[in-house]
């Protein structure tokens, strides 16, 4: 099975908006950093937001948060979301023209293939996505790390 670059563009938005947590990103900026295309983006940002993925404020201090907690949106839930079609073979759609569809025991098998598939990914979150490589996401995506809740209360006593 291959997932669309659709689907690719899609979780690199979260996992992005997850690194970088409450601090607001531009559809530029996350462009900027895949080296991917601006235009294209911006429609998988529209779908995002539309699908309740995402908030995208608007205006000079506008950007792009996650709306959901990184471990509430499973993987197996955004592909479902972002694939348009997971018919692997012709005779999943209603156009089958196959004519050994009705002696062919391969629709139910690879029917089986991605039910495992996709239940493998409902069993990983966003938030798995980003775990103890959190540090050498930030560094390869060149975010700026927030400081981390003891240094900031080290901050405010000073």
């Amino acid at each position: 099975m291959h997932l669309t670059r659709y689907t690719d563009y899609s979780l690199r938005v979260l996992i992005y908006l997850a690194v970088k947590g409450e601090e607001r990103s531009t559809i530029t900026e996350i462009a900027d950093r895949f080296a991917i295309s601006r235009n294209h983006l911006m429609k998988v940002v529209q779908e995002l937001n539309h699908r309740g993925y995402i908030t995208a404020i608007r205006g000079k201090h506008g950007g792009l948060l996650l709306k959901r907690a990184p471990e509430s949106i499973t993987l197996g839930e955004l592909v479902r979301d972002t694939e348009r079609d997971l018919g692997l073979v012709e005779c999943f759609g209603d156009d089958n023209e196959c004519v050994i569809t009705p002696s062919c025991r391969l629709k139910p098998i690879l029917a089986e293939a991605l039910g495992a598939f996709l239940a493998v990914l409902d069993r990983y979150t966003l938030a798995d996505m980003l775990g103890p490589q959190r540090s050498g996401l930030i560094q390869l995506l060149q975010i700026e790390d927030p400081a981390p809740p003891a240094a900031q209360a080290l901050d405010a006593s000073t």
